[in-house]
């Protein structure tokens, strides 16, 4: 063996630590506050539900499944450790369960290894985990879910700090804690906050991971109960699986709340979902409408979207118990055409100055429509992206962004073309009328200084 010197293990030793310190700080939050960088640059969480994929598919089928959610522009996958369905007593794929005697102090090394392969899996087609250490029914049981109960303050923080030792040289991790499930009293947001503080703590000093809250519908998402905690990198919504609920209402008031910090909906109403959870009265959910939703939420304020299917979340298969009502296997509704329409959103978001991007209903006259016609308004400092949910015509108020004359494009959310209309002057009351209107007709307009020769998207 050669040599080496007390010098040169120094160094070695300092090279180490400073790749592993790049890897686990990949993920920060913007100076503005508002939006996430991976490698300081912009990142657009496009996120998908895939809540049961650790507990309910084999290596095989998770490759298949995150290699097709990449391809489709997809860049984060929602995943759970203690999963929903029985979680703790009916094991993965290869017959392990998670903890010895449902003791979160006795993880399962094989169970585990599974993680392991999949989040790594993840990694090589450049996916990112948003990882749930638990799903809400181990803290609360509430009306619905198997549990049992098995966190207290003490042994969430243990779990939690468990868990970050073991991923946190994984350079493709956000942290997601509450697991569809509002605390109900203050042990449970004890507890919430002792296993967000046990991750905080398993990364060591020098590193902060980023950590979220994944709550029900409820008025303020993870602000209502943790918008001061030191943990708490950004917030997070659910809407409830009904259409022409307000969200994008409540994505503002939690951008204008302080301390200030990135917003977004974490679980938005499902394709192929029972609307409102009564599929015989309201039918299924469409592409158009989880569409509306990541626009308008994203329009008002928030840094990204989780997309979500009804058939994929529990992995609908012949050989699973189903819930609610799925149509199809998951495979087949990979291929949905709301799932294949979300890159065209990211790749617009992308098309122009991310990070300073603001909402600004400023910007149209039209601000009075619900939902179902919601024209919804985000601008730069020298373009802006309207939104109109129907197809309906608006005005625009000139003089919002930079530049004397403006190019008009419209953007189709449903395929990605763009139509190009005449340049206009930028003052006064601008008049514009979508290519085509009604029913799912929604359309996006862009306005660009004229002197900035952006591409289109």
């Amino acid at each position: 063996m050669p040599y080496i010197t007390f010098m040169q293990r120094t160094c070695l030793s300092l090279v180490c630590l400073l790749l592993c310190l790049i890897t686990t700080a990949q993920f920060t939050v913007s100076d503005n506050k508002r939006f996430l960088l991976r490698n300081n640059a912009p990142f657009f969480y496009l996120g998908d539900t895939g809540w049961e994929l650790f507990h309910r598919l084999n290596r095989e089928q998770a490759d298949y499944y995150l290699k097709r959610r990449s391809e489709q522009g997809f860049t984060v996958v929602q995943a759970v450790v203690l999963a929903e369905f029985d979680g703790l007593h009916t094991p993965n794929a290869y017959g392990d369960l998670p903890l010895e005697n449902d003791d979160p102090a006795k993880p399962n090394e094989a169970y585990f290894r599974h993680v392991d392969y999949i989040i790594d899996k993840a990694n090589e087609y450049n996916i990112v985990i948003g990882l749930l250490p638990t799903w809400g029914d181990k803290v609360f049981k509430s009306t619905w879910g198997k549990g049992p109960e098995i966190f207290t303050t003490e042994n969430a923080r243990q779990y939690g700090q468990w868990l970050a030792k073991r991923y946190r040289n994984k350079s493709n991790i956000i942290w997601i804690t509450g697991g569809d499930r509002n605390p109900s009293n203050a042990n449970d947001v004890a507890i919430w906050n002792s296993m967000a503080e046990g991750i905080t703590a398993g990364y060591g000093t020098g590193t902060k991971p980023l950590i979220t809250f994944h709550p029900q519908p409820n008025q303020y998402g993870s602000a209502e109960w943790f918008m001061k905690e030191d943990w708490l990198s950004f917030n997070m919504f659910q809407n409830g699986h009904c259409r022409n609920a307000p969200v994008y209402d409540k994505i503002q008031a939690v951008y204008n709340m302080t301390p200030v910090k990135p917003v977004m909906d974490g679980e938005p109403l499902y394709e192929d979902h029972p609307v409102c959870f009564n599929a015989k009265e309201l039918g299924t959910s469409n592409a158009y409408d989880v569409r509306l939703y990541a626009y308008l939420d994203v329009f008002a304020g928030a840094f990204g979207h989780t997309y979500g299917c009804h058939d994929i979340w529990q992995f609908y298969s012949p050989y699973r118990e189903a819930v609610n009502g799925p149509h199809i296997y998951w495979q087949e509704a990979l291929e949905l055409p709301g799932a294949l329409q979300m890159q065209h959103l990211k790749k617009l978001m992308l098309s122009r100055p991310f990070l300073e991007r603001v909402p600004d209903q400023s910007l149209i006259a039209e601000d009075h429509y619900g939902p179902a016609e919601r024209i919804q308004a985000t601008r730069g400092k020298d373009y802006a992206f309207i939104y109109t949910a129907a197809g309906k015509p608006f005005t625009v108020n000139g003089g919002k962004i930079s530049g004397s004359r403006l190019k008009a494009n419209w953007y189709n959310p449903r395929n990605g073309a763009t139509i190009s209309t005449a340049e206009t002057i930028n003052k006064g009351k601008l008049h514009f009328t979508p290519p085509t209107s009604g029913y799912g007709q929604d359309w996006v307009l862009i306005l660009d200084d004229a002197t900035k020769q952006y591409k289109l998207p």
